[in-house]
Protein backbone atom coordinates (compact mmCIF):
# COMPACT_ATOMS: atom_id res chain seq x y z
CA UNK A 1 0.00 0.00 0.00
CA UNK A 2 1.44 2.94 -1.44
CA UNK A 3 5.48 1.52 -1.21
CA UNK A 4 7.32 0.10 -3.89
CA UNK A 5 7.42 -4.05 -4.23
CA UNK A 6 11.06 -3.31 -5.01
CA UNK A 7 13.67 -1.29 -7.04
CA UNK A 8 15.96 -2.44 -9.75
CA UNK A 9 18.96 0.23 -9.87
CA UNK A 10 22.25 -0.16 -11.97
CA UNK A 11 25.09 0.41 -9.04
CA UNK A 12 27.26 3.43 -9.41
CA UNK A 13 30.92 3.57 -7.19
CA UNK A 14 30.77 6.14 -4.85
CA UNK A 15 32.82 7.43 -1.70
CA UNK A 16 29.33 6.58 -0.06
CA UNK A 17 28.47 10.15 1.35
CA UNK A 18 24.67 10.88 1.77
CA UNK A 19 23.44 14.16 0.22
CA UNK A 20 20.70 15.01 2.66
CA UNK A 21 19.98 18.67 1.11
CA UNK A 22 17.82 17.68 -1.82
CA UNK A 23 13.93 18.07 -1.08
CA UNK A 24 11.71 15.17 -1.14
CA UNK A 25 10.08 14.83 -4.45
CA UNK A 26 6.99 12.68 -5.57
CA UNK A 27 5.79 11.46 -9.06
CA UNK A 28 3.25 13.43 -11.07
CA UNK A 29 2.07 10.85 -13.33
CA UNK A 30 1.29 8.37 -10.45
CA UNK A 31 -1.39 10.81 -10.00
CA UNK A 32 -2.76 12.25 -12.87
CA UNK A 33 -2.64 10.36 -16.71
CA UNK A 34 -1.59 14.33 -17.83
CA UNK A 35 1.22 14.62 -14.96
CA UNK A 36 4.67 15.01 -16.21
CA UNK A 37 7.57 12.03 -15.40
CA UNK A 38 9.67 14.59 -14.20
CA UNK A 39 9.96 14.87 -10.08
CA UNK A 40 8.46 17.30 -7.87
CA UNK A 41 9.15 18.77 -4.62
CA UNK A 42 6.14 17.74 -2.13
CA UNK A 43 4.32 20.75 -0.57
CA UNK A 44 5.40 20.56 3.13
CA UNK A 45 1.81 21.13 4.44
CA UNK A 46 -1.26 20.75 3.33
CA UNK A 47 -0.74 18.12 0.10
CA UNK A 48 -2.88 17.75 -2.73
CA UNK A 49 -5.40 14.55 -2.24
CA UNK A 50 -4.74 13.53 -5.67
CA UNK A 51 -0.87 12.94 -4.87
CA UNK A 52 -2.38 10.69 -1.59
CA UNK A 53 -4.76 9.07 -3.38
CA UNK A 54 -1.45 6.96 -4.80
CA UNK A 55 1.82 7.93 -2.89
CA UNK A 56 2.96 8.24 -0.06
CA UNK A 57 2.99 11.85 1.18
CA UNK A 58 5.33 13.53 4.13
CA UNK A 59 2.61 14.00 6.58
CA UNK A 60 2.29 10.27 6.57
CA UNK A 61 5.90 9.96 8.55
CA UNK A 62 5.08 12.54 10.87
CA UNK A 63 3.86 11.00 13.62
CA UNK A 64 5.50 7.19 12.49
CA UNK A 65 8.07 7.57 15.32
CA UNK A 66 9.43 4.00 15.05
CA UNK A 67 9.88 4.54 11.40
CA UNK A 68 12.68 5.96 9.33
CA UNK A 69 12.00 6.78 5.46
CA UNK A 70 14.12 3.84 4.33
CA UNK A 71 15.26 3.93 0.34
CA UNK A 72 15.35 0.90 -1.66
CA UNK A 73 17.80 2.49 -4.13
CA UNK A 74 19.94 4.27 -1.65
CA UNK A 75 21.68 7.77 -2.20
CA UNK A 76 25.01 5.91 -1.34
CA UNK A 77 25.00 3.58 -4.15
CA UNK A 78 24.93 6.31 -6.63
CA UNK A 79 27.72 8.97 -7.75
CA UNK A 80 26.09 11.48 -9.93
CA UNK A 81 24.32 14.38 -8.09
CA UNK A 82 21.03 13.92 -10.12
CA UNK A 83 21.13 10.22 -9.99
CA UNK A 84 21.43 10.82 -5.81
CA UNK A 85 18.47 13.20 -5.90
CA UNK A 86 16.48 11.32 -7.95
CA UNK A 87 16.79 9.00 -4.75
CA UNK A 88 14.44 11.53 -2.88
CA UNK A 89 11.40 10.22 -3.56
CA UNK A 90 9.08 8.84 -1.52
CA UNK A 91 7.92 6.11 -4.42
CA UNK A 92 11.49 4.74 -3.37
CA UNK A 93 10.76 4.64 0.05
CA UNK A 94 9.52 2.42 2.53
CA UNK A 95 8.89 2.65 6.54
CA UNK A 96 12.41 0.76 8.20
CA UNK A 97 12.34 0.66 12.15
CA UNK A 98 15.11 3.00 12.76
CA UNK A 99 17.84 1.54 14.28
CA UNK A 100 17.39 -1.52 11.82
CA UNK A 101 17.81 1.37 9.18
CA UNK A 102 20.46 3.05 10.76
CA UNK A 103 22.31 -0.33 11.96
CA UNK A 104 22.58 -3.19 10.60
CA UNK A 105 20.99 -2.22 7.14
CA UNK A 106 22.88 1.10 6.81
CA UNK A 107 26.23 -1.56 7.42
CA UNK A 108 25.30 -3.87 5.05
CA UNK A 109 24.40 -1.46 2.42
CA UNK A 110 27.79 -0.06 2.73
CA UNK A 111 29.64 -2.90 2.92
CA UNK A 112 27.88 -3.62 -0.58
CA UNK A 113 29.22 -0.50 -1.71
CA UNK A 114 32.97 -0.96 -0.80
CA UNK A 115 33.03 -4.46 -2.46
CA UNK A 116 31.35 -4.14 -5.54
CA UNK A 117 34.30 -0.70 -5.61
CA UNK A 118 37.10 -3.07 -5.10
CA UNK A 119 36.19 -6.25 -6.67
CA UNK A 120 33.63 -5.45 -9.39
CA UNK A 121 35.04 -5.14 -13.19
CA UNK A 122 32.40 -3.79 -15.14
CA UNK A 123 28.93 -2.74 -14.33
CA UNK A 124 27.04 -3.97 -11.13
CA UNK A 125 23.37 -4.39 -10.75
CA UNK A 126 21.05 -4.60 -7.83
CA UNK A 127 17.47 -5.50 -6.94
CA UNK A 128 16.57 -4.44 -3.45
CA UNK A 129 12.90 -4.81 -2.39
CA UNK A 130 10.67 -5.49 0.32
CA UNK A 131 7.66 -8.59 1.40
CA UNK A 132 4.76 -7.03 2.80
CA UNK A 133 3.42 -7.49 6.89
CA UNK A 134 0.05 -6.27 6.53
CA UNK A 135 0.80 -3.73 8.96
CA UNK A 136 -0.09 -0.37 8.21
CA UNK A 137 0.85 3.36 9.31
CA UNK A 138 -2.18 5.05 9.99
CA UNK A 139 -2.90 8.76 9.75
CA UNK A 140 -6.04 10.09 10.42
CA UNK A 141 -7.83 6.90 10.97
CA UNK A 142 -7.08 5.73 7.55
CA UNK A 143 -4.62 3.34 6.25
CA UNK A 144 -1.97 4.94 4.73
CA UNK A 145 1.49 3.05 3.89
CA UNK A 146 2.46 -0.53 4.14
CA UNK A 147 4.99 -1.53 6.81
CA UNK A 148 7.31 -4.52 4.88
CA UNK A 149 8.15 -7.22 7.34
CA UNK A 150 11.73 -8.06 5.72
CA UNK A 151 13.86 -5.91 3.49
CA UNK A 152 16.04 -8.11 0.98
CA UNK A 153 18.71 -7.11 -1.59
CA UNK A 154 20.65 -9.31 -4.30
CA UNK A 155 23.17 -7.78 -6.65
CA UNK A 156 25.00 -8.87 -9.81
CA UNK A 157 28.05 -8.50 -10.97
CA UNK A 158 29.39 -10.58 -14.09
CA UNK A 159 32.44 -8.98 -14.62
CA UNK A 160 34.69 -9.26 -11.46
CA UNK A 161 38.07 -9.40 -9.44
CA UNK A 162 38.99 -13.42 -9.71
CA UNK A 163 42.02 -12.70 -7.67
CA UNK A 164 39.86 -11.48 -5.06
CA UNK A 165 40.11 -13.19 -1.56
CA UNK A 166 37.90 -16.29 -1.42
CA UNK A 167 35.33 -14.72 1.46
CA UNK A 168 34.77 -12.36 -1.07
CA UNK A 169 35.15 -14.42 -4.47
CA UNK A 170 32.45 -16.56 -3.38
CA UNK A 171 29.95 -13.53 -3.20
CA UNK A 172 30.41 -13.37 -7.02
CA UNK A 173 29.18 -13.16 -9.80
CA UNK A 174 26.09 -12.54 -7.38
CA UNK A 175 25.14 -12.63 -3.57
CA UNK A 176 22.10 -11.58 -1.52
CA UNK A 177 20.90 -10.64 1.77
CA UNK A 178 17.70 -9.90 4.09
CA UNK A 179 16.63 -8.52 6.92
CA UNK A 180 13.81 -8.32 9.49
CA UNK A 181 12.18 -4.97 9.95
CA UNK A 182 11.22 -5.61 13.06
CA UNK A 183 12.76 -3.73 17.16
CA UNK A 184 14.62 -6.79 17.42
CA UNK A 185 16.09 -9.79 15.48
CA UNK A 186 16.45 -7.24 12.87
CA UNK A 187 20.15 -8.46 11.83
CA UNK A 188 20.91 -8.92 7.91
CA UNK A 189 21.91 -12.26 6.57
CA UNK A 190 23.46 -12.74 3.43
CA UNK A 191 22.67 -15.81 1.67
CA UNK A 192 23.00 -16.94 -1.42
CA UNK A 193 20.55 -16.17 -4.25
CA UNK A 194 18.61 -19.13 -4.81
CA UNK A 195 18.06 -19.34 -0.39
CA UNK A 196 16.46 -15.47 -0.99
CA UNK A 197 14.26 -17.01 -3.78
CA UNK A 198 12.93 -19.49 -1.74
CA UNK A 199 11.75 -16.84 0.86
CA UNK A 200 10.28 -14.68 -1.36
CA UNK A 201 8.21 -17.14 -2.92
CA UNK A 202 7.40 -18.52 0.88
CA UNK A 203 6.53 -15.10 1.90
CA UNK A 204 5.20 -13.35 -1.80
CA UNK A 205 2.83 -14.55 -4.41
CA UNK A 206 5.62 -15.11 -7.08
CA UNK A 207 6.04 -17.47 -9.81
CA UNK A 208 7.59 -20.65 -8.73
CA UNK A 209 9.92 -20.91 -11.72
CA UNK A 210 11.03 -17.18 -10.58
CA UNK A 211 14.45 -15.83 -10.63
CA UNK A 212 16.38 -12.89 -9.28
CA UNK A 213 18.62 -12.29 -12.50
CA UNK A 214 18.26 -13.73 -15.75
CA UNK A 215 20.69 -16.77 -16.10
CA UNK A 216 21.12 -16.53 -12.16
CA UNK A 217 23.91 -13.63 -13.47
CA UNK A 218 26.44 -15.76 -15.67
CA UNK A 219 27.99 -14.05 -18.12
CA UNK A 220 27.89 -14.95 -21.46
CA UNK A 221 31.53 -14.74 -21.94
Amino acid sequence: MRIPVYSAYTFKKSDGEKRVNYPWMYEPQLSSSSGTSNMIPLPQENSDPHIEENQAVLQDYADAVLYERGPLNPDKHQADPADKAATYTLTNIVPQIKDFYNGHWDSYLDSIRQRLNNYCNGKAYIITGVTTSGNVIRRQNVDRVGIPKYIWSAYCCPSFDSNAPYEVRYKFPTFAAYGLNELVNNYVVEVSPRKLEHLLKREMDVDQNFQLFYRDCISDI
